[in-house]
């Protein structure tokens, strides 16, 4: 079993930074793949960002590349989001999730273990 737990959320004016960090437990951490999530009100949840077992390989959809990164520790089990130039379009609850797949997955359906969220409100 594989559990997860999301930090670093906050309240950040527009162009600001946070850090999110998602901590992995279980001892196969490194045979996962991550990904992170979100979630605005009314909308369905959507794919930000994968990392591949080693940190090799990242994925990110346009409206996040290139002011997101994701990235991963395998010795601390944890996994990272670190979001710069926020735009109150980036408000939501952002989850991190674990993939039992060895390739890099914009699909939900691709995680199999899902961390409770945490907030992260952009304000203008």
């Amino acid at each position: 079993q594989v559990q997860l737990a999301e930090s670093g959320g906050g309240l950040v004016l527009a162009g600001g930074s946070l850090r999110l960090s998602c901590a992995v437990s279980g001892r196969t951490f490194s045979s996962y793949g991550l990904g992170w999530f979100r979630q605005a009100p009314g909308k369905e949840r959507e794919f930000v960002a994968a990392i591949n077992r080693n940190g090799g390989s990242t994925s990110y959809p346009d409206s996040v590349k290139g002011r997101f990164t994701i990235s991963r520790d395998n010795a601390k089990n944890m996994v990272y989001l670190q979001m710069n130039s926020l735009k109150p379009e980036d408000t939501a609850v952002y989850y991190c999730a674990a993939s039992p797949y060895y390739y890099l997955s914009m699909s939900m359906t691709s995680y199999s273990y899902w961390g409770q969220g945490t907030q992260v409100t952009v304000s203008s």
